[in-house]
C-alpha cells in the first residue's frame, strides 16, 4: 500500500469523541475539520477544532449521518481521511465504501470486514469455521416460527433471542421457560424490523453467570495483527456499559493468554486492518469462553487500553490508515498498572436509568494524580435530546486495582456536575459495593443490586444538609440585596417565638420543613426531629461554606428557578424543589391524558382516532438520546384525539393523546 502523510482529518462525529480526536491531531500535527449540528454550534469540541463546518439540522439523520454532506465537506475542505469515531457511521459497510470511491481514505478497517461482521449470523458462522470458539445455537435462513420453536427446544432454557442485525438490546429477549418461547420470538422479530428493517432472529444458549470480556485488536495493511489486552465490561444497563477496568479480574494469565490468541485468529479471519474488538462471554462457572461480536471501530472504552499500554489507539489508526506498518508487535505488549473508567450519564438510575435533558450549569472536576477525563461538557453546555446522554468518561489509572478504586471512589465524591440528574451517586454505590471490590460481578449484577445502588444511605441527614445550605444561600442573597429596613434584624416578626420558614420537595416526592431563627450571626435550625447550629462562613455565586453543629463544610449550589442542584462530598449531589409560599392551586391531571415524560421525538403511532383500545395495548412510540420506548394505555377506551405526528419532537409535558373511558 502507498504510504501518504494527512495533513488534515475531518472528524464526522460529535462530542467527546470528537475532542480526543482533535487532541492526538493536534499531537501529530494534522489539521482537524469538526462537523456541528445547530444544537452543537457553541459545544466545546467545535472550539477546539481548527476548522469547524455546520453539516445541518439536529437529528442524525440530517446531519452526523449524512453520509454525501459530509464527504462533500471533506472534499470542499481538502481533507485526507475521514475520521469516524464510534457510532454514527463507524460501522457503516457503505460509508466506508463511498469514502474509497471518492478517493478519501476512511479511517478504519475496510468495508469487506465490516460487511463481514455486521450481521451476528454470518460473523457467528464465519468465527466457527475459523477455529474461534461460539455459543451452542442456530443462526439459520429458516425463519419460520415453527423452525425458530424446534431449535430452540434442542439448545435448551434459559436462552437468548436476538437480532442479527441488531446492537444495544435491541430485539433481544431472554426466556427461561418453553411457555414464554412464541411470545419472546414474536416481540424480539418486531421490535428488530422497526429497528434495523430485517426481522432475522438467531438463538443461543444462555450463559446465566457470564462475563462480558473483549479483547482490543489492531491490524495493518501488511497481515499484521495484534490484540492489546483485555477489558472487563460486564456492569451495563440496557446492554450498555457503565463502568470498563483492564486487566479484568476474573483471567488468570493462561485464560487471557487463550482468549487474545482467539482475538487474533477471529481478526486474521477478516484480514482486519485497523483497530477492533472481539467480545466474549466468559462463562465462570466452567471457565469456557465463547465469541460475541467484532466491534469494527474504536470503543468507547479505548482510554483504559490506553492507559495501562502507554499506547495512543487514534494516532496507531490515523499511521495504520496512512500506510504505515504496526509500530508494535506482540512482545511489546504489556500492561502496567490498572485502569478503571465510569461512564457520567444525563439519567436517572432510580427511574430506569431515564435519560434526561438540560443545561450542566456548573461541572467541575479534582485534581488527582492518575486521573483523565473524556468529555466535550463544560459548564454552561446543553444536553440535548438528540444524542447520547453520556456527559463525560472519568479514567483512573493506577498501581493496583484497589488504589485505582480509590481514587474514582475520591474523583466521584470531589467532582461537581450540577444542572441535570446525573448516575454520579449510583456510580459511588457501585464501586464502593463489597462484591465489585472483590471483581466478584456477572452481567446482572445491576439488575440484581439495583436498589441498593440507588438508595443513599444517609438520606435523612443528607436531606437536612442541602436543605440547610439552599436556605441560608437564598438568605444570604436576600440580605445582600435587602435595600429597606436594613436596621431591622433579618426575618423580624412581630411575634419573637413564630421562626421562619422554607418547605422543599425532594426526588423522590418526600416534604421538608426547615424552620430557622437568627440571632447574633447564629443560625438555629430544625428539621423534623433533628436540630443544627449553624454559621455562615462565607458565599460565593456558587458556593457556600457553613459550619453545621462544629463542623465546616462546604457546598456547591446551582439554583434553576425553584430547583436547587446541591452537592457536597459527604451528601453527594441533593435535587431539591422549592415550595412557594404562596402555592398556586395544581391542576389535577385528566384521566385518559398520554403526556411526554421526557424531551422525545415520535417514531410512529400504532392506533387512530375513534379506535377501541384495551389495557397495556401500544399507543405510540417515542424515542429520547437514542432509546427508544412504548407508551401503553393503562385502561381501555376509544382514542379521542390525537395531538402528535410521526416525527415530531415535544418536549416533556407535551399531551401527546386522550384516551375516553369506554
Amino acid at each position: 500500500m502507498k504510504k501518504t502523510l494527512f495533513t488534515s482529518i475531518l472528524i464526522a462525529n460529535r462530542g467527546e469523541i470528537a475532542s480526543r480526536i482533535i487532541r492526538t491531531c493536534k499531537k501529530m500535527g494534522i489539521r482537524s475539520i469538526a462537523l456541528y449540528s445547530e444544537v452543537d454550534r457553541e459545544a466545546l469540541f467545535v472550539k477546539q477544532a481548527d476548522v469547524a463546518v455546520f453539516v445541518g439540522g439536529n437529528s442524525p439523520s440530517e446531519s452526523y449521518l449524512n453520509q454525501g454532506k459530509i464527504i462533500e465537506i471533506a472534499k470542499n475542505h481538502k481533507a485526507d481521511a475521514i475520521h469516524p469515531g464510534y457510532g454514527f457511521l463507524s460501522e457503516n459497510a457503505s460509508f466506508a465504501k463511498k469514502c474509497r470511491k471518492e478517493n478519501m481514505v476512511f479511517i478504519g478497517p475496510h468495508q469487506d470486514a465490516i460487511q463481514a461482521m455486521a450481521l451476528k449470523s454470518h460473523a457467528k458462522s464465519l468465527m466457527q469455521q475459523n477455529g474461534v470458539p461460539v455459543i451452542p445455537g442456530y443462526s439459520g435462513d429458516d425463519q419460520t416460527l415453527k423452525t425458530l420453536t424446534k431449535e430452540a427446544l434442542q439448545i435448551g432454557f434459559p436462552l437468548i433471542v436476538k437480532a442479527v442485525a441488531g446492537g444495544g438490546g435491541k430485539g433481544m429477549r431472554i426466556v427461561y421457560k418453553k411457555q414464554e418461547l412464541n411470545a419472546a420470538i414474536e416481540a424480539a422479530k418486531s421490535e428488530s424490523l422497526n429497528a434495523f428493517s430485517n426481522d432475522e432472529l438467531l438463538i443461543e444458549k444462555y450463559i446465566p453467570s457470564g462475563k462480558h470480556i473483549e479483547f482490543q485488536i489492531f491490524g495493518d495493511h501488511y497481515g499484521n495483527v495484534v490484540h492489546i489486552l483485555e477489558r472487563e465490561c460486564s456492569l451495563q444497563r440496557r446492554y450498555q456499559k457503565v463502568i470498563e477496568e483492564s486487566p479484568s479480574p476474573a483471567l488468570s494469565n493462561s485464560l487471557r493468554d487463550k482468549m487474545g490468541a482467539a482475538a487474533v485468529k477471529a481478526a486474521k479471519a477478516i484480514a482486519y486492518d485497523n483497530a477492533g474488538t472481539v467480545e466474549f462471554i466468559l462463562d465462570t462457572k466452567t471457565q469456557e469462553f465463547f465469541f460475541l461480536e467484532v466491534n469494527t471501530r474504536l470503543q468507547v472504552e479505548h482510554p483504559v487500553t490506553e492507559e495501562i499500554t502507554g499506547l495512543d489507539l487514534v494516532q496507531l489508526q490515523i499511521e495504520v490508515a496512512q500506510g504505515m506498518p504496526l509500530s508494535v508487535n506482540q512482545n511489546d505488549i504489556v500492561a502496567d498498572g490498572y485502569a478503571i473508567e465510569c461512564r457520567l450519564y444525563a439519567e436517572d438510575p432510580a427511574a430506569n436509568y431515564q435519560p434526561g435533558t438540560g443545561i450542566v450549569h456548573q461541572f467541575s472536576i479534582p485534581k488527582v494524580e492518575g486521573l483523565r477525563l473524556e468529555t466535550a461538557v463544560e459548564s454552561g453546555s446543553s444536553i440535548s435530546v438528540f444524542y447520547d446522554p453520556m456527559i463525560a468518561k472519568i479514567i483512573v489509572k493506577d498501581k493496583t486495582r484497589e488504589s485505582a478504586i480509590q481514587k474514582m471512589i475520591y474523583t466521584l465524591s470531589q467532582m461537581v456536575c450540577l444542572g441535570i440528574k446525573t448516575n454520579q451517586g449510583f456510580l459511588k454505590n457501585l464501586l464502593e459495593h463489597p462484591d465489585f471490590m472483590k471483581g466478584a460481578y456477572d452481567t446482572h449484577f445491576l439488575d440484581t443490586h439495583h436498589q441498593m445502588l440507588v438508595s443513599n444511605k444517609n438520606r435523612q441527614q443528607s436531606n437536612a444538609f442541602a436543605s440547610i445550605a439552599s436556605t441560608l444561600f437564598d438568605w444570604n442573597k436576600r440580605e445582600s440585596q435587602r435595600m429597606l429596613l436594613k436596621h431591622l434584624p433579618s426575618g423580624w416578626r412581630n411575634s419573637f417565638y413564630e421562626p421562619q420558614k422554607e418547605a422543599y420537595t425532594t426526588e423522590q416526592g418526600q416534604k421538608i420543613t426547615c424552620q430557622y431563627r437568627f440571632e447574633n450571626g447564629i443560625f438555629s435550625f430544625w428539621i423534623e426531629d433533628q436540630s443544627f447550629i449553624v454559621t455562615i462562613v462565607s458565599v460565593t455565586n456558587s458556593n457556600i461554606h457553613l459550619e453545621i453543629n462544629g463542623i465546616l463544610t462546604s457546598f456547591e449550589i446551582v439554583k434553576n428557578e425553584a430547583v436547587y442542584f446541591v452537592h457536597n462530598e459527604s451528601i453527594g449531589t441533593i435535587e431539591l424543589h422549592q415550595q412557594s409560599r404562596f402555592p398556586e392551586i395544581e391542576q389535577e391531571k385528566k384521566p385518559g391524558n398520554y403526556e411526554a415524560s421526557m424531551p422525545s421525538q415520535i417514531i410512529s403511532i400504532k392506533v387512530q382516532k375513534g379506535d377501541l383500545v384495551n389495557e397495556n395495548e401500544p399507543l405510540l412510540v417515542v424515542s429520547s438520546m437514542k432509546m427508544e420506548s412504548t407508551i401503553v394505555a393503562n385502561q381501555q377506551g376509544v382514542v379521542k384525539n390525537i395531538a402528535v405526528s410521526e416525527g415530531q419532537n415535544v418536549e416533556a409535558g407535551f399531551l401527546l393523546l386522550q384516551i375516553e373511558e369506554k
